[in-house]
């Protein structure tokens, strides 16, 4: 067995191990990435052909962590891991865009990328170190790869940049950032932060880009060590003609050209490049083959993208006629759903985004099971994606990783607006209604009016705007600002950012070019600040400020203390109490003890239901006082009284001497069940607990009345005076011991 170890450091005790040979050696690539007592297993496999008619790299990636890697076993009936959770799935999505720019074109064979988790160390963050081991696994293989690349976090603590920061470190932190690359370039960005301003974003960057350097230098010693990196694999996955490019490009690079640079709509602009390219098949053969067809069709591709991006580098001009920094007509409407929390319309061009904002308790928080322990999230932003928005019709199977993916970016982006002492549970949830571009960024928009809609007291609206780049080989280059799904596509760039005039708070970069400076970069950000902060000043028309409160059919909540050792009291055995509550008052209640505290959370629509539960919780942990006076409750009736509930809880009795000033023979007819009565607490016996109650002592004593003699208790012939000496005269001593022979 041969095994092969490289090590690279990030300094302050993060030492990190690159070890192949030993895992997995029938994948194409295998390599195990430690720090402390993490452990990640990355594996790399891609098939020698491509499958027939696939023009594409159909590459997965698959992220799992293992809850044997914790010491913990997984939830659930099966108690194995399941579907990926949607952490698993951002750090799948870290990786697939790190790595699927670096692979040729034309490479199109089936290939699978997997990252485990097989030993987890609670101070290293796994999705810090999957990039570079998941590039470290393919770049000791033959397949084409044009990396190495890798994957780190940025952190700043105490106005420091500091890479891979421990987990118990990014609490101190106001920047969580995600940066891959390559030596020479950075091709991915992805994080949240506190407000950051678009010059230190780019120090950032270059911070992260140092240390990235290092890791690729070190996946290429690795590879050092086993005799040199291998010679890319052999593969022919496209037929290609030169001579058919070209006349493909003479007969349809001018018309491209004329159909861009005249401003036009989505599905105009489809139908226009559609006619072009069926114009030109039509004028083919009839006996054209498909191998030719085939080629033909991804010439009629390349000469469009070439016809647009020069047109753009050209003209300084968009293919909706807009100007290269100009944002689409922006329209708003908040209040738009009259039975929700609160809600915002948000459309700019053709992207339209219907966002709800839902407020719940403690109970509604969404608990999150992984490797290491179950922790439960008061904030869900839910993003949907239907495909009648974008005008086709597929079958809906639920949210798959792009929506997972963008829904993730918009709750970064708003999280941080949040009020810090904010007690309910919130989901928002953003339906694209309708889509061209950047309905992510759209969602940020209508979920910082939904809340303010809501009376959601935020720290500041925020909005969020799509930046994207058209660039040559010959140093040309536009910045587009708030681009359109064709500018996405067909552009070298896909830059999405979050924030407000104090700065950036989430952001998602994707590179498609190779060499981007950092000065172009920062030219990107400070555009992007002048465009988001023309559609803030748009969303302040319809709504500037949070509405002053909550609408009326929203819960309330209102937290009370109680003491430690009343909460046993509050949740009853087997919580039968505390379901009674709910059950009686259509109020919510939770309880968590903190310190020498209880801390209860009540909430309810409209003040009636909390007042209620209030009520009946200050009645359960109140001490009855002697000489009170309580409206209690007629809990059952027996032959000698009736015992009431006085408060929560708490019974006493109401004896049948202490009913009425008249002497009553019986219970009969006195009093039902459920029926309410005025009492007075007489006696309170500290030892057992017992209560006993009066009512005749609050009414009026009838005139003349006159007090009868307590009830004589019945002696059986004994003496009436001293107890003891009664029973010592039953002649017990006649027949002691001393009598006894």
């Amino acid at each position: 067995m041969n095994v092969f170890t490289q090590k690279l450091s990030y300094g302050d005790g993060k030492d990190i191990t690159i070890e192949t040979g030993k895992l997995a050696r029938q994948a194409h690539g295998s390599v195990v990435v430690s720090q402390g007592k993490l452990k990640l297993l990355a594996t790399i496999v891609s098939n020698k052909d491509a499958r027939d008619g696939v023009d594409f790299l159909p590459m997965s990636v698959d992220y799992q962590e293992k809850f044997a890697a914790g010491g913990r076993i997984p939830g659930g009936f099966l108690r194995r891991e399941g579907r990926l959770s949607n952490s698993e799935i951002l750090i799948c999505r870290i990786v697939d865009r790190t790595l699927r720019p670096l692979f040729p074109s034309d490479y199109h064979s089936e290939t699978q990328v997997m990252i485990q988790l097989i030993s987890a160390d609670p101070e290293v963050m796994p999705d810090s170190l999957v990039g570079l081991a998941a590039s470290a696994a393919l770049t000791i293989t033959d397949i084409p790869f044009e990396g190495p690349v890798s994957s780190l976090r940025v952190g700043r603590i105490n106005g420091e940049w500091v890479i891979n920061p421990f987990a118990s470190q990014m609490a101190d932190s106001d920047v969580d950032l995600m940066v891959a690359g390559t030596a020479a370039d950075i091709n991915m960005v992805e994080g949240e932060m506190n407000g950051i301003s678009e010059k230190d974003m780019v120090e950032a960057l270059k911070f992260a880009h140092t240390h990235i350097k290092n890791d690729c230098a070190a996946q290429l010693e690795l590879c050092d060590q086993m005799g040199g990196r291998k010679a890319p694999r052999q593969y022919n996955h496209e037929t290609n003609s030169d001579e058919l490019k070209k006349q493909v490009v003479d007969a349809t690079y001018q018309k491209y050209y004329d159909a861009a640079k005249t401003p036009s709509v989505k599905e105009e602009r489809a139908e226009k490049f559609k006619s072009i390219d069926n114009e030109y098949i039509d004028s083919l053969p009839e006996d054209t083959d498909d191998s030719t067809m085939t080629m033909v069709k991804r010439y009629l591709g390349k000469s469009k993208k070439e016809a647009v991006r020069n047109m753009m580098l050209n003209l300084k001009q968009r293919l909706d006629g807009r100007a290269l920094n100009e944002v689409r007509q922006i329209w708003t409407e908040v209040d738009y759903l009259p039975s929700v929390h609160g809600s915002a319309l948000f459309t700019r061009g053709e992207t339209q985004s219907l966002t709800s904002v839902t407020l719940g308790s403690k109970l509604d928080q969404q608990m999150i099971d992984n490797y290491q322990e179950k922790s439960f999230s008061k904030f869900m932003l839910h993003y949907n994606f239907p495909s009648f928005s974008v005008g086709e019709a597929r079958p809906n199977r639920g949210p798959g990783r792009r929506e997972i993916g963008h829904g993730n970016l918009a709750e970064r982006g708003l999280k941080r607006m949040i009020p810090d002492d904010f007690p309910y549970t919130l989901r928002i949830v953003s339906d694209i209604l309708e889509s061209n571009g950047s309905s992510s960024m759209a969602t940020v928009c209508a979920g910082s009016m939904a809340m303010m809609d809501a009376g959601i007291q935020v720290k500041a609206g925020v909005s969020g705007i799509a930046m994207g780049m058209v660039a040559d080989d010959k140093g040309r280059y536009a910045i587009l600002s708030d681009i359109l799904g064709d500018e996405d596509h067909l552009g070298d760039m896909d830059f999405k950012v979050v924030g407000n005039e104090d700065g950036i708070y989430a952001c998602q970069m994707d590179m498609k070019v190779d060499g981007l400076s950092y000065d172009v970069l920062e030219e990107a950000l400070l555009q992007a600040k002048e465009g988001r902060m023309h559609i803030l000043h748009e969303m302040e028309k319809t709504i500037a400020n949070p509405n002053s409160g909550l609408k009326d059919h929203a819960p309330q909540i209102e937290m009370m203390t109680i003491p430690k050792d009343k909460i046993g009291a509050v949740i009853g055995s087997g919580g039968k109490v505390i379901q009674e509550i709910q059950q009686e008052t259509d109020a919510t209640v939770t309880i968590e003890e903190d310190g020498d505290f209880g801390i209860v959370e009540i909430s309810g629509v409209g003040s009636g239901p909390i007042e209620a539960a209030k009520e009946w919780i200050l009645g359960i942990i109140t001490d009855p006082e002697v000489g009170t006076e309580y409206v209690g409750k007629i809990k059952s009736v027996v032959d000698f009284g009736a015992f009431v509930e006085i408060l929560p809880g708490k019974e006493g009795l109401l004896h049948i001497s202490e009913i009425s000033w008249e002497r009553l023979e019986s219970m009969e007819d006195v009093f039902e069940e459920g029926e309410e009565v005025k009492v007075k607490l007489i006696e309170f016996d500290e030892r057992n607990g017992k209560l006993r109650l009066s009512r005749k002592v609050l009414l009026e004593k009838p005139e003349g009345y006159v007090e009868r003699p307590p009830r004589g208790r019945r002696d059986n012939n004994r003496n009436s005076g001293d107890r003891r000496g009664g029973r010592d005269n039953r002649g017990r001593d006649n027949r002691g011991r001393n009598n006894r022979k």
